[in-house]
This record gives C-alpha cells, structure tokens and sequence, in this order.
C-alpha cells in the first residue's frame, strides 16, 4: 500500500492533477449487514477504497428490506437506506453457511487488506476469522468488529437494538432534557444513532491501521462496543460525574440542568434555545432589545439561582418574542451575538443551506432502479485525497462473476 493518506504539501491538485481519493490503494471486504458495519464501510469506499460487501444470495442484506422504501423496484432494490449506506461498493453474493462459501470467502481474505464485520460475537468463528487466532493466520490482516457491548457481553445483553444500546450507554438520561421520572425514556435521535457513532469510529480506527500497517506490516483485530463508543460522547456529563460535581443516581433528573433553554416557535418554523452562562443571558437581553421583564433577574441566575419561576417566566419572554419574528434572520442575530439559538431544519432547508451550497455537501447520484436523488456526503473535505461519490449502490450480486474470476494470481502482498 503506497502513499495511503496523501501529502498536502504537494497537493496533486496543486500541480494539475486530479486528485486521488485517501484509500485507493486498499481492498476491504464487508461482512457487515447493518447500518454500523455499512456505514464503516461506506465512509471507506467513499474515500476510494474497493469495497467487496458479501451478500446473502436471493434476498442480500437485511437492510435492504428497511425503509424509507421506494414505491417502484423489487425487493432487494427497493430500500433508500441501504441505497445510502452502500454507494461505490461492490455486491458479491456468497452463502457463508456452505463449506464452499467459507472456501471462497477464505480466497478474498487473501486478497483484502481490511474485513469489516458486525455480527454478534463469536459469528467471525463460524466463517474462519478467529479474533484470538488472527495473528498467526492472517498477520496482515486488519479485522474489524462492531458490535452492540464488545466480545464478552453479559447474559443480558446479548441481544441487543440501538434503542437498549442508547439507555445503556446514558444517553436515555442526557438526551432529551427535562427529567420527568415518571414518563418513559425516549429514543434519540434518528433510528441508528449508536450504529453511527460506532460506524464512524470503525472507520477511524480501521484507517488508522491500515496507515500503520503501511510501515509495521502487521495488521490487528480492532474491538468497536457501540456501547462504550455511545459513552464516550457524553461531553461534558460524562466529565461531570467522574470528577464529582454531578451526582450518581438512577435518577434521570439528575442530568437536568434545569434551565430555560428549548424549542421556540417563529412565524415561519422553530428555533432551539440554549442558556447556560451570563454570556448567553447577555445576548439574548440584546437580541431581544432589553424588555422589562428581564430586569429583576441577577446576573448570574442561571449558574447560581436558576428556580422553576425564573424558568417559566423567561420561556414566556423567549417565546413571547420569537412568534413574530423570522426564523433565519432570527438565526443570523442570534449567532452574531454569541447566543446559541440554532434553526429545526426540514429536509428541504438543508438541500438550499448556504453553508452545504458552499461545500458542496450534497451530491446527485443516479441509481438503476431508485433514480436520481441527492445524497448526504461526508462532512469534512481533504484537498488532496477526497472523498466522493463515484457509484451508486450495488445491485443484488451485481459483482460475484467478476469477483470470482478475480480470484486467481491476485493476493494482497502481490500488490504495491
């Protein structure tokens, strides 16, 4: 594998030419069959490495059967998820539970510089990748593996959905706010939070390797727990209760911290308000034009004495005043000022948002059976190793005949 991430300082782009995606060189196969492990593997192949998603033949990957679902094309064509979590990759399909697919499977090992896997642990075994024996079978490798608590998980947490991953990671206390024990937790946002945080964090992790590999010429196993990945975003909450300044109780009050901020109607659609600090308590005094019924509260309430009277009456205030203004303008101020007020944005103010107008953020992508659409990108951009959209979605098994015929005379230390 040369030059795996790219130098800036001799941009090809600098030098008029075209610029090479981060990970062209490498060859991943995808065992992955949900939105983690797809994920992983499409923020890689969108980066430019070859991707080889090994499917289920007949009916692919389950999350070819998840919505949203397009009301033309038959299964397994049909699906915006999987059309999303799949572009630039490759669709072999191969029965894993026959002695002939694990042989053949065992022949694309050869030629892969990463697997990347999400199946529960102990699943890797069955198909000839040993975590615990992969250093003296396949040295080079580097082996992937997401899932839900880790290779050891509890009784109990064997057979987990993101929605129990998400409590059990604290986030049911954190997010959303308010506290109120005697309602039921809440889901997150979005249905795959955890599989994306755990999906981003597989392929850090695996790009990593892969770029140490380059020098070591070993490869690892890398453990990804969407559990302690989902942790780990915690903030400052998470800082809080290990250092002892909040308390450690069952209780999901104790995340609350009580203050004003919330969801506020515009005329023209609703705005989220966060006030924690005088700075914040300052700029909305000068957004709002200083009215009166600020005046009695001090300085520092919301530190120092944030009560549920003060709370109510500045929540009347706040959306006494933004019901009559315009959301984006009200944005626009809001921002210049330093307060944190923040638009609740439809799927059709983030198509014409500047800011993804500007970095091109949206791409159009053409399927064979979906049609055109625009597509989410990456959210960061590299200059001289890029990542784009070059392919839609495979179809079902669209590469087994050339997979297989690309199997002869082609192992991974053949290549530079």
């Amino acid at each position: 594998m040369t030059a795996p991430f790219g130098d800036a300082a001799a941009s090809p782009s600098k030098l008029g030419v075209p610029p090479v995606p981060a990970l062209s060189q490498c060859r991943i196969v995808e065992l992955a069959e949900t939105p983690s492990g797809e994920y992983c593997g499409k923020l890689l192949s969108d980066f430019g490495a070859e991707v080889i998603k090994i499917e289920i033949p007949g009916s692919g990957s389950p999350t070819r059967s998840l919505g949203p679902l397009a009301s033309s094309g038959g299964h397994p064509e049909r699906s915006g998820l999987f059309a999303y979590l799949n572009t630039n990759k490759k669709s072999v399909a191969l029965d894993l539970s026959t002695a002939s697919g694990t042989a053949t499977l065992s022949l694309l090992l050869d030629q892969a510089d990463a697997v990347i896997d999400d199946h529960p642990p102990g699943w890797l075994k069955g198909v000839g990748l040993d975590p615990g024996t992969l250093e003296a079978g396949r040295p080079g490798l580097v082996l992937c593996s997401i899932t839900d608590f880790g290779q050891e998980p509890l009784d109990d947490r064997r057979h987990a959905e993101d929605l129990t991953v998400f409590h059990g990671s604290g986030w049911g206390y954190h997010t959303p706010g308010g506290g109120d024990d005697t309602q039921p937790p809440l889901n997150g946002p979005g249905r795959f939070l955890p599989s994306y945080e755990a999906g981003l964090e597989a392929a850090l992790c695996v790009a990593a390797a892969l770029y140490d590999r380059a020098s070591s010429q070993t490869g690892r196993f890398i453990d990804i727990s969407k559990q302690a990945v989902l942790a780990s975003r915690l903030d400052y909450v998470l800082g809080q209760l290990v250092a002892g300044d909040m308390d450690v109780s069952p209780r999901r009050g104790v995340f609350d911290l009580r203050g004003p901020a919330g969801i506020f109607a515009c005329r023209d659609g609703y705005v989220y308000v966060w006030l924690s600090e005088p700075v914040h308590w300052q700029a909305l005094g000068r957004l709002l034009g200083g009215p009166d019924w600020m005046r009695p509260f001090p300085d520092r309430w919301l530190e120092r004495e944030c009560t549920a009277e003060r709370v109510a009456e500045c929540r009347r205030g706040i959306a006494a005043w933004l019901k009559d203004q315009a959301r984006d303008k009200v944005v626009e101020d809001a921002q210049r000022l330093g307060l944190t007020l923040a638009p609740l944005n439809a799927p059709d103010d983030l198509l014409m948002s500047p800011q993804y107008l500007f970095r091109a953020y949206f791409a159009e992508v053409t399927h064979p059976v979906l049609g055109t659409a625009m597509y989410p990108t990456v959210p960061y951009r590299m200059s001289a190793s890029p990542a784009r959209i070059d392919a839609p979605a495979p179809l079902l098994g669209q590469h087994t005949e050339a997979g297989f015929a690309a199997l002869s005379g082609n192992n991974r230390e053949d290549r530079p």
